[in-house]
Parts: structure tokens; sequence; C-alpha cells
């Protein structure tokens, strides 16, 4: 939490852009505490902060923690509030998700001889997926990357040894 609060805030303030009316933390009291601490040792302070803890539906406000706010389960500012949480909840998902995706990708494209980081990224970007890529054709490749790199794309896609295996050189 103080790591994500930190990048964020931070970046908003390097930017000279404006803090939000109000900074809804998804976690009970101690995520309200450590988004809290992060906030002052940047240095911002009076900064309206609240948390909402999920399996009690209970909202905690930063300073009034021992007065928590408990909305009517068919309270629509508590619809609210869940629906704000969880879309950040589907957001954040989605994101590790996407992040794992192109980690796991990379991976195999970059035992390729000749193909770096900055050629997979090309490849993923311009096909999507590592399984595209795997069924894409010379012509496709050629769109992306230089000759040479197509052709050690679909030998290593095809288990075909590369031009170099299997030679002695001294």
């Amino acid at each position: 939490m103080r790591e994500v609060v930190t990048r964020r805030y931070s970046r908003l303030q390097a930017e000279e852009r404006p803090l939000p009316s109000l900074i809804l933390i998804d976690g009970g009291i101690g995520q309200l505490h450590a988004a809290a601490s992060a906030l002052e040792a940047i240095g911002i302070t009076n900064q309206p902060l609240a948390s909402i803890a999920k399996r009690e539906e209970i909202i905690y406000v930063y300073g009034q923690e021992d007065d928590p706010i408990v909305l009517d389960r068919h309270s629509p500012v508590l619809h609210l509030v869940q629906l704000v949480r969880d879309e950040a909840h589907r957001f954040a998902v989605t994101f590790h998700r996407k992040r794992r995706e192109i980690r796991d990708r990379k991976t195999e494209l970059l035992e390729i001889p000749g193909v770096g980081a900055l050629t997979t990224r090309r490849l993923l970007q311009h096909f999507g997926s590592l399984e595209a890529v795997k069924q894409a054709d010379a012509a496709a490749l050629a769109s992306v990357v230089n000759q040479r790199q197509v052709e050690a794309i679909l030998r290593h896609f095809q288990g075909q040894p590369s031009a170099t295996e299997g030679v002695d050189t001294f």
C-alpha cells in the first residue's frame, strides 16, 4: 500500500496536478494507516482519506478511526463505495494478469537467438499473443522483424536447429 500510494501521489506532485477530493483505500485500519503514512512521508497532509473494510463493509475515516461509519446494507452510498472498490479490484487484477502474461511470453521469445527485448515487445504488440507469433508465417513475421529474425523465429517454433547448432568452431 505504501509503495502504490507513494508512487501515485509523488507523480501527481511532480506533475503539479491537483489531489483528489477523497482518497478511498481498499482495506481496514491497517491499510488506511499505511496510506496515511505514505502520504505524510511525501509531505501531503490534510488530505481526506478513508478506507472500506471488505467483510464488514465498514468505512473508516482517517483521524476518526474510533468512530467508523456503518451504513445500512441497502444504502445507495454503500453501494456506490462498493462499486468503486470492486472496480479498483477489477482494474488491479486485470493489470496483474496482463503483466504476468507479458512476462511469461517474453521468456520464450527471448530464448531465440537474435531476438531481444525490443523485438519481443514489437512482436507481442503486433500479434497480440505468443500463440499468434507461433502461428505466423514468414510474410507476417517479415512485416515486423528482419529476415534473419524471421528465420530464427520459424526455426525456434518449428523445432529446427539453428544454423550454428551442431557446428564445431575452433
